[in-house]
């Protein structure tokens, strides 16, 4: 598919994972359909083929790099990942300013979210593209459901800078609960 805008991935990597196994990073390299769980979330971001990928890692960053066959993603650790996913989620974005090519948004993406599907980024990458990015810069997929998580959520540029702001361990709920009138929910 052609594209408007050119997207990348921040991946979520950094947390304990404390309720999946004794080790840090068990639950992120636990076997899910003969690799770990991280190794199928990238295998999805990769079919999308983002113009970067940073992946924020953190509790047993080491083991996780030992495991995972690497294809050119960006990796970054969050020195303090107890301060929550919203610092991790601080650092992916702030590395993704650093590059030298502009980018118009990022999906954040969870490094445990094993039922991520690359036609779920292009669908909301499409949406993003015939939107204003400036009056709807966060979109996000509604499942049928109409409940849980709404993950993976495509950024747009002029909501980086809300990140900032945004402190503990929720993600981007609280923004998107503060901001409904800037998500564009794609069903």
């Amino acid at each position: 598919m052609d594209r408007d805008l050119r997207l990348a991935a921040v991946v979520l990597a950094a947390g304990a994972g404390s309720r999946f196994g004794p080790q840090p990073g068990s639950k992120l390299l636990a076997d899910l359909r003969g690799r770990p769980m991280l190794a199928n979330v990238l295998r999805e971001v990769r079919r999308f083929a983002p113009a970067a990928t940073v992946v924020v890692l953190g509790h047993g960053a080491v083991r996780i790099e030992e495991a995972i066959d690497w294809v050119g993603e960006l990796r970054i650790r969050n020195p303090d990942p107890d301060r929550g996913l919203a610092s991790s989620l601080q650092i992916g974005i702030d590395a993704l300013r650093a590059l030298p090519d502009a980018l118009d948004g990022a999906f954040v993406v969870l490094g445990d979210q094993p039922a991520l599907r690359a036609d779920v980024l292009e669908a909301l990458a499409r949406a993003a593209a015939r939107a204003r990015p400036a009056d709807r810069p966060v979109v996000v997929p509604r499942y049928d459901s109409g409940e849980g998580a709404r993950n993976p959520v495509l950024l747009l540029r002029p909501a980086w800078s809300w990140v900032d702001d945004l402190e503990g361990d929720h993600g981007l709920a609280p923004l998107i609960g503060q901001r409904p009138d800037a998500v564009l929910d794609v069903h």
